[in-house]
C-alpha cells in the first residue's frame, strides 16, 4: 500500500507558467542567466530592437542611459514601435509587443518582411524585458501621436494613452527597471554598456551610439561611439600604425540552404584583416551581434586562413626539408579579423546569441575567403611575404618552445624516475601536485598496511626502516651518506637548504620541485612511533624548514583505543575520549582494546582512520611551532646532556605513566 504522506504525482500534479510568471520564475531559460549576465542580456534585448531599426535606414542615433537608481533608459528615433489595434490580430499591438512572447516584427506579415537583416530573431526581447522589470515605461511617437505605457512586475498599469503629438520626430524610449525578485543582481556596470555600445558601432557603420552615465542629480557623463566605415575602420583602431600588412576589406552576397530540405537564405559575408607582429585580436559578429564563442565563422576562418597560406608557402617553397605544415595558432598569433555577418536565417546555439551553428554560413564563408585569400597573394607579393615570414617565425618559436618543454618534462621525468627507484617508495598515479600525499610511515609492516589501505590515485607511500639519524646532534658528513634521509629527499623533490661542501650533489631547494601537497608522517601511537615521528620532523626542520614554515608538513593521528558496542565501533584518539565515549555507553555491555600498531590493522580500518580525507585526523605541523619545536628537540636531542638531565628531573614525574618500567 502506498504510503498516505507521500505527495501524489497524478493528472492534476502538471502546471504551466502563465503570462510574466514564464519569465520571472525562469528568467535563466529566456537569458541564459538569473544573475548579471541574464540582467544584461535584457538590456541587449531592447538595444536590439533600436539597432534593427537604424540598420534599415530608420534613424542614425541610438541614446542608451543608465541611471543612478540603476535603470536603464534605451531611446531611438526610428518610425516608433507600433502598439495601436492590429485588425488582424484582433488584439492592440502593444499587447502582443510587450505582452506577447513570440511575436513581433521579424516574422513577416504577407507583404514582405520588415527587416531583411534582423538581430532579433524570436520575437522575446520587449516582452521578456518588460515581464523581468520591476516597472517598465514605453513613449513612442509615430503617425502623429504620443503613445504612452506603464507596466508593474509584468503586469500593465492604466492601459494604452494616446495624445496628438505636434513635433517631427518619431521613435520609441523605454525605461525600465529589472527585478530584484528575478535576477539576483542588477547593478551593471558602465564597463558593460561601454563595451556593447562599442561593439554595436563597429558594426552598424555610420550610426551614433550615445551613451549617458548619471553621476549626480540632472549630471550626465556623455560618451559616442561611431564608425563611418564600420570594421574596417575598427581593424585600423586595433593594429595601430605599426602593422604588418594594411588592412583589407571584403564583401559579399550569398544564397544557400542548411541542409536540401530547408529553405533558401540570404548571407552578406564581409571581413576586414590586417597581419601584425605586435597585436593579435579577432571577432566575429553575426546580425550585430557578437559571437563570444564564435561557432561558424570561427571554424570557417580558420579553414580558410590555415589553407591558404599553407598553399602558398609549398607554392613559394618556404617550408624546409621535412617541416610540418603550419597550424591555427601559427596564423592567430599575428591575425587581426573581425567579421560582420548578417543572414535572414540565422541558428543561435541559444537565446544569448553567442554563437550560431548555420551549415551554410560555415560553408560559404570558408570558400569566400580562400578564393579572395589566393587572390589577395597574387596581388600583394609583398604584402604576402611578409605575411609568409611572420607566420613562419611563429611556427619555429612555437616548435623551439614546444621542444624545450618536452626536455624538461623529460628531465623532471627523470627525476620522477629516480623516486621511483627509491627502495620500496611507492608512488601514486596522478601527476597533479596540488592533490598528491606522500605519507611516511615506519617499517616494511606499515607499509604493507598502508599500501592496502590508500587511494593509489593520489597518495604515495615512503617506509623508514629503523631508526634513522638524530639530525640535530649529526653532521652533514653523516646526514648525507644516511641512504635513509637521502632516498626521502629524492622522493620529495625540493632539494635541500643547505650550504656545506657534503651537500654539493644535493639539488639547491626549490619548492617549484615539491612533488607532494602534503607530507604525512604516519607512525604507531606508542614510543617507539612518537620517537621516529620526532627524528623526522628533526630532519625536515634542519634540511627543509621551508616545507614545515609553509604548512605542508601534516602528523597522521592515530587512535589509542578501539571501543565496541554490539555492532558499533568508536575510536579513542586520547583517554579523554575514550572516558567520553565510555559514558555514553554505561550500562551497555562494550569492550575497550589497545590500538593495534598499523602493521596490523585490516584495510577497511586503516583506511577510515588514517588514510580517508573524510575522517582521518591530521595534524598540521604550524609555522608558528617551529621555533618552539627546534628547542625542545634541542633539548631532547642535542648535544645539551645537563639541560636533558635538569629538564627530566623538573618534569619525569609527569610522564611516569607512560614509562615503560618492568
Amino acid at each position: 500500500m502506498a504510503n498516505s504522506s507521500a505527495k501524489s504525482y497524478g493528472n492534476q500534479s502538471i502546471s504551466a507558467l502563465k503570462g510574466a510568471d514564464r519569465v520571472r520564475k525562469r528568467p535563466g531559460v529566456i537569458f541564459g542567466s538569473d544573475g548579471l549576465d541574464g540582467c544584461e542580456h535584457a538590456v541587449f534585448e531592447i538595444l536590439s530592437n533600436a539597432i534593427d531599426e537604424a540598420r534599415e535606414g530608420h534613424g542614425s542615433v541610438i541614446t542608451l542611459t543608465r541611471y543612478d537608481d540603476q535603470s536603464i533608459e534605451v531611446e531611438d528615433f526610428g518610425r516608433g514601435c507600433p502598439v495601436d489595434w492590429n485588425e488582424n490580430e484582433q488584439k492592440f499591438n502593444w499587447e502582443l509587443v510587450f505582452c506577447e512572447l513570440y511575436a513581433g516584427g521579424k516574422y513577416g506579415n504577407g507583404d514582405g518582411d520588415n527587416y531583411e537583416y534582423s538581430l532579433g530573431l524570436n520575437g522575446l526581447g520587449s516582452c521578456a524585458t518588460q515581464y523581468a522589470s520591476e516597472w517598465f515605461d514605453a513613449v513612442i511617437h509615430r503617425d502623429g501621436f504620443e503613445y504612452t505605457l506603464h507596466f508593474e512586475k509584468g503586469e500593465n498599469i492604466g492601459g494604452l494613452k494616446k495624445a496628438p503629438y505636434a513635433g517631427k520626430k518619431t521613435g520609441s524610449r523605454f525605461r525600465w527597471k529589472p527585478d530584484l525578485e528575478v535576477f539576483t543582481d542588477i547593478s551593471i556596470p558602465v564597463e558593460f554598456f561601454l563595451d556593447v555600445l562599442k561593439r554595436q558601432a563597429v558594426v552598424n557603420a555610420g550610426v551614433t551610439f550615445r551613451f549617458r552615465n548619471q553621476v549626480g542629480a540632472n549630471r550626465f557623463e556623455i560618451t559616442e561611439f561611431k564608425y563611418d566605415n564600420g570594421i574596417e575602420d575598427y581593424v585600423k583602431e586595433l593594429a595601430g600604425e605599426k602593422s604588418l600588412t594594411q588592412p583589407a576589406f571584403w564583401q559579399t552576397e550569398r544564397k544557400g540552404r542548411d541542409r536540401a530540405d530547408k529553405p533558401e537564405y540570404k548571407v552578406r559575408l564581409s571581413v576586414s584583416f590586417c597581419f601584425s607582429n605586435t597585436v593579435n585580436r579577432i571577432e566575429h559578429y553575426h546580425n550585430s551581434s557578437w559571437l563570444e564563442h564564435g561557432g561558424s565563422p570561427e571554424k570557417a576562418m580558420r579553414s580558410a586562413f590555415v589553407s591558404a597560406i599553407d598553399g602558398y608557402l609549398k607554392n613559394q617553397g618556404k617550408y624546409q626539408k621535412s617541416e610540418s605544415k603550419i597550424t591555427w595558432a601559427d596564423i592567430e598569433d599575428c591575425l587581426v579579423l573581425v567579421s560582420n555577418n548578417f543572414s535572414t536565417q540565422t541558428s543561435y546555439e541559444n537565446q544569448t546569441k553567442k554563437a550560431i551553428n548555420n551549415r551554410f554560413v560555415q560553408e560559404a564563408m570558408t570558400d569566400f575567403l580562400k578564393s579572395q585569400l589566393e587572390v589577395y597573394f597574387i596581388e600583394n607579393p609583398f604584402d604576402a611575404e611578409k605575411i609568409a615570414e611572420q607566420v613562419l617565425v611563429n611556427k619555429r618559436s612555437r616548435e623551439s618552445a614546444e621542444k624545450a618543454r618536452l626536455n624538461i618534462k623529460k628531465k623532471l621525468s627523470g627525476n620522477v624516475d629516480i623516486s621511483n627507484r627509491v627502495q620500496k617508495f611507492v608512488d601514486c598515479r596522478t601527476k597533479d601536485t596540488e592533490r598528491r600525499e606522500l605519507y611516511i610511515v615506519e617499517g616494511d609492516s606499515a607499509l604493507g598496511a598502508v599500501k592496502l589501505s590508500r587511494d593509489a590515485e593520489f597518495q604515495g607511500i615512503m617506509p623508514v626502516r629503523g631508526k634513522i639519524l638524530n639530525c640535530l646532534k649529526a653532521d652533514y658528513a653523516r646526514i648525507f651518506k644516511s641512504d635513509i634521509i637521502m632516498d626521502l629527499i629524492k622522493v620529495l623533490g625540493c632539494g635541500v637548504e643547505v650550504q656545506d661542501k657534503h651537500a654539493k650533489d644535493m639539488s639547491a631547494f626549490d619548492l617549484m620541485n615539491l612533488r607532494w601537497n602534503k607530507i604525512i608522517i604516519c607512525t604507531d601511537a606508542d614510543v617507539d612511533g612518537f620517537q621516529i615521528r620526532t627524528l623526522i620532523l628533526t630532519m625536515l626542520y634542519r634540511l627543509t624548514p621551508t616545507l614545515i614554515q609553509r604548512g605542508y608538513v601534516y602528523i597522521a593521528e592515530s587512535p589509542l583505543y578501539e571501543i565496541t558496542c554490539k555492532d558499533k565501533t568508536w575510536f579513542a584518539y586520547s583517554d579523554k575520549e575514550k572516558t567520553d565515549i565510555t559514558a555514553k555507553l554505561a550500562g551497555k555491555k562494550y569492550d575497550i582494546q589497545r590500538s593495534k600498531g598499523l602493521g596490523e590493522n585490516e584495510p577497511d580500518m586503516m583506511w577510515l582512520t588514517t588514510m580517508n580525507p573524510e575522517t582521518r585526523r591530521l595534524i598540521k605541523v604550524m609555522p608558528e611551532d617551529v621555533e618552539r619545536t627546534a628547542a625542545v628537540f634541542d633539548l631532547l636531542l642535542g648535544d645539551n646532556l645537563q639541560g636533558r638531565k635538569d629538564h627530566i628531573a623538573a618534569h619525569g614525574c609527569e610522564y611516569l605513566e607512560l614509562a615503560d618500567i618492568s
